[in-house]
């Protein structure tokens, strides 16, 4: 029996994102991400008032904090939230310091915040996942809604995010013909991301879209996860996703 190869797993956030940049194609869909520092955090809050830090290395949402500069009547304040627990500063370097103690990783990032839609006033969004099929070609296969639990800044399902269906979380702001034909433009998004990574790691197979859609449903591609986890898919009432999602999966290797 021949053994299948193994398959590319692409860890550092950084490097993805510079891969996402390269292509015209997609950089409309990747939000401002750079190195963490003093400068590029005060840089970043001063163009979006709000911002995630997080490690370049990391899963599950570990480590991630929300950082927020607001305009108050005593003058300019900052906080940053980290799991449940939000502090409060009144400068900038003490912000940073903070910051810089809870950081347990060597480089972490600094992305643009993007306001998520909510579900029952709590914030969702979505996963989509992309594999390599049976004739080789890539192709979306799956996608997912994430809730976050109340008071979490972070989706993912192992930090008590709820898996839910994208048609139930957008059926409040879209028609049953425009989610359609927002189903099929985050398809073909998943697709273009998977044939970039390829040009890189030729032996990556799957990829997991992490999308943030903004108060305009555009779409934002927070991460490329290159190791997905296709349990998620199981919490769906349509059994059939799940099925294939995982057939697909074990034909490269990757169950």
């Amino acid at each position: 029996m021949n053994k299948l190869p193994r398959i590319q797993r692409v860890h550092s956030k950084w490097n993805k994102t510079r891969i996402l940049l390269v292509k015209k194609g997609l950089k409309n869909y990747v939000p401002d991400t750079r190195k963490l520092s003093r400068a590029t955090l005060e840089t970043m809050l001063n163009l979006y008032q709000m911002v995630y830090v997080k490690p370049d290395h990391g899963t599950y949402g570990k480590g991630v904090m929300r950082v927020e500069k607001e305009l108050t009547n005593q003058g300019v304040r900052y906080a940053y939230q980290a799991g449940e627990t939000r502090r409060g500063f009144t400068t900038l370097d003490s912000l940073y310091a903070s910051l810089q103690s809870k950081k347990t990783k060597r480089i972490y990032l600094i992305q643009k915040g993007i306001h998520l839609l909510k579900y029952n006033k709590r914030r969702f969004d979505i996963r989509i996942m992309v594999q390599i099929n049976p004739q080789g070609r890539w192709e979306s296969t799956a996608w997912i809604g994430r809730v976050a639990a109340p008071r979490k800044i972070v989706t993912n399902y192992h930090s008590g995010g709820t898996p839910t269906a994208v048609e139930t979380l957008l059926k409040h702001y879209m028609s049953p013909s425009d989610i359609k034909a927002f189903h099929q433009k985050l398809n073909r998004l998943g697709v273009d991301t998977a044939r970039q990574f390829a040009r890189k790691y030729p032996r990556v197979k799957e990829i997991g879209l992490d999308i943030a859609l903004d108060r305009k449903f555009h779409p934002w591609i927070l991460e490329v996860n290159t190791k997905p986890d296709p349990y998620i898919f199981r919490k769906l009432k349509d059994k059939s996703i799940a099925r294939k999602v995982y057939r697909y999966a074990k034909a490269y290797g990757g169950v």
